[in-house]
């Protein structure tokens, strides 16, 4: 189920909306060829300020973060739209950092998916619409 405002694929026309977040150039114009291919509106954000002024101003149906930027990380800007909003899209983090406690880190706090890079364009798609499907969305009061 999207959260509030969001377009939903049974909508007449209707896109799933995503935002996606990467302070790399070349990895958010990629991520985001890859998903307007496969049918997606797509919004990015060079950084994690961009991803939640966007995010708190506008509904997507699946926020794609990086966790590693320079001026909020993906689990802060998680961590703050959680504090914010009455729900929360679901979160996919695509990150370099494969530790298993970075995993742990962004499933406790409620991801989706957590998806190390470089990932295949299947693995994306397949974590996307898994998402999608099951409204891997949390509501921010419990």
């Amino acid at each position: 189920m999207a959260h509030p405002g969001a377009t939903t694929p049974d909508e007449p026309g209707g896109r799933p909306r995503i935002l996606v977040a990467d302070d790399e150039p070349d990895t958010l114009g990629l991520i985001q060829l890859t998903l307007e291919t496969a049918g997606f509106h797509v919004d990015t954000a060079a950084n994690g300020t961009q991803a939640l002024e966007r995010a708190q101003g506008d509904a997507y149906d699946l926020i794609l973060l990086d966790v590693m930027m320079p001026d909020i990380s993906g689990y802060d800007v998680l961590r703050k739209l959680q504090s914010d909003a009455r729900v929360v899209p679901p979160i996919l983090f695509l990150t370099a950092k494969a530790r298993p406690e970075d995993r742990r880190a962004g499933e406790d706090l409620g991801a989706a998916a957590y998806l190390i890079k470089p990932t295949t364009r299947g693995q994306l798609l397949d974590a996307v619409r898994s998402a999608l499907e099951k409204g891997h969305g949390k509501d921010a009061g419990g």
